[in-house]
């Protein structure tokens, strides 16, 4: 999902410069019958490879396996403890800073993965060096923006956001299904204890049959506006 890197390109030399890194963090979780397992994972990769076009700063390989234990129900998913997703994160940023890049930005697909605030908060005691995005609010101004019909709660995971940008991006991995796969599932109180089987029996809570290519595209692109104020506070504050 992100080019390759190597020390002789024109896209090298500015990502040597660079004082930010990207570092996308997904999950390998159920999305249904119509999305791939590595759904937010691909998201998180796609929105930092458009940050990394606009932005200087270092694209990262993505983390593929992180905290998805709320959808342990559904066969195919795999998750690591918050412990070792944070551990593996501020490994991470001490290897980046012994290279000379000192501020790191968790791209973030899945929002379950509740640790990486913490991370942040603790990374950033003494200035910011470290930070995660998108955030709720980033991601409720791209779906507004790109015209889409429902929140991100009532649209909270293999939904219209979710299928939009896989269809922007990676049309292909969309298998047919999306059309007629709306749950909702708005009341929710207890779902950190009972997982996502606790209010749904296809895995879905959203509605993944609003998705389409142009509210994905039109999504990425605020996003990528939206990173600018965050940037400019990691690349103008001193630590």
């Amino acid at each position: 999902m992100t080019d390759l890197i190597t020390t002789a390109t024109a896209r090298d030399e500015a990502e040597r410069e660079a004082r930010v890194a990207l570092l996308p963090v997904g999950s390998f979780e159920q999305h249904g019958d119509y999305l791939p397992l590595a759904t937010d994972t691909i998201v998180a990769a796609v929105i930092a490879r458009e940050l990394g076009q606009r932005y200087q700063a270092m694209v990262l390989p993505p983390i593929t396996i992180s905290c998805s234990h709320e959808h342990a129900g559904w066969r195919g998913t795999v998750s690591i403890s918050a412990r070792t997703l944070h551990r593996v994160v501020t490994d991470i940023a001490t290897s980046l800073r012994e290279s000379g890049i000192d501020r790191l930005v968790l791209i973030s697909g899945h929002g379950g993965n509740y640790v990486l605030g913490n991370i942040a908060q603790e990374a950033s005691v003494h200035g910011p060096r470290l930070a995660v995005f998108p955030t709720g609010t980033d991601w409720q101004r791209a779906r507004e923006a790109a015209g889409m019909e429902t929140t991100n709660h009532d649209d909270m995971h293999a939904g219209e956001l979710e299928t939009s940008i896989l269809l922007a991006t990676y049309p292909d991995l969309v298998r047919p299904g999306n059309e007629t796969a709306d749950w909702l599932a708005d009341d929710r109180p207890y779902l950190l204890t009972l997982g996502m089987a606790g209010y749904t029996k296809s895995g879905v809570i959203g509605r993944p049959s609003l998705g389409t290519s142009a509210k994905g595209t039109a999504a990425l692109e605020d996003l990528a506006q939206s990173f600018e104020p965050l940037f400019s506070v990691l690349t103008e504050v001193a630590p």
